[in-house]
């Protein structure tokens, strides 16, 4: 970082970084792959004792049978992505003025003051409680849907962003304008890198909400596309291997978020400015 950043960021902790570095790919990829395989375990041994229903609780091979299907008649990448779009345009929207309120509260007593009672109010309700207001006011289909999962996911970034200008050092801000920052180079180069991992924190948990209140509200705006609306429509054909490939998928993209979006996000920015380990 530039020489306006808090001094502690100049120090990069090293330690278990050659423990990392020196271990093998393979043991790396085992040790991820072992939970998935214990569980796939425990599924496939209670699936074939025939505890329940094979309709009911189907092996694994007929749920990968099932996403096959599904994905070479063209019918699962439909429902991905029409998936996807409501749930990263109601994220970014959420993403853009959660941060912005945010850094308002931290930035601004008066903000704070106003902003602060009304977002304590609102994020503790439901989110499926705004969803009957959101259908009278926007009717059914999509705007409904980005325009809830956008409201609902907001409020962990705003607290998370909030929290984190808060946690800034008084001293650094002070070092700095004592060294000719402007409000511009400050927010960039002091606030801003003390702030994040607060923020990529309250974004984890912002996206986390936007799956849950996008799982009801598939439902509820009644529209015709949609993972959720997938796995709803194969309940009512009993076809659990439907359901869960659908869910399958939703964790699959879950977990490509986490690795090839937050994570490397924080490995170019606050475990490279030594801010995290």
């Amino acid at each position: 970082m530039s020489n306006f950043a808090p001094a502690a960021s100049a120090y990069v902790p090293t330690a278990g970084i050659p423990a990392q570095r020196g271990e093998s790919g393979w043991r790396v990829a085992a040790r991820t792959a072992l939970p998935f395989l214990v569980v796939a375990l425990a599924w496939e041994t209670t699936a074939h004792l025939d505890i329940f229903p094979r309709k009911l609780f189907p092996p694994l091979e007929d749920v990968v049978g099932a996403l096959l299907r599904l994905t070479s008649t063209g019918v699962l990448p439909h429902h991905v992505l029409d998936t996807l779009i409501r749930l990263l345009a109601g994220f970014a929207l959420a993403a853009a003025a959660g941060v912005a309120i945010g850094f308002a509260m931290g930035r601004s007593r008066r903000a704070e003051d106003v902003l602060l009672p009304l977002i304590s109010i609102g994020a503790p309700i439901p989110g499926l409680a705004y969803a009957p207001l959101f259908l009278l006011w926007f009717g059914l289909g999509n705007v409904t849907a980005v325009l809830l999962v956008a409201v609902v996911s907001a409020f962990p970034i705003i607290f998370n962003t909030w929290a984190g200008v808060k946690a800034v050092k008084e001293i650094w801000v002070r070092s700095a304008q004592a060294m000719g920052a402007d409000d511009r180079r400050l927010l960039h180069q002091v606030i801003l890198p003390g702030a994040l991992p607060y923020m990529l924190t309250g974004l984890r948990l912002g996206l986390a909400q936007a799956w849950r209140i996008l799982v009801g509200v598939e439902m509820l705006a009644a529209v015709p596309w949609g993972l959720v609306w997938m796995i709803f429509g194969a309940r009512e054909f009993l076809n659990t291997d439907v359901m869960l490939a659908g869910v399958a998928v939703i964790g699959a993209i879950g977990l490509a978020l986490e690795k090839f979006v937050f994570q490397r996000l924080e490995r170019y920015t606050v475990v490279r400015w030594g801010m995290m380990s």
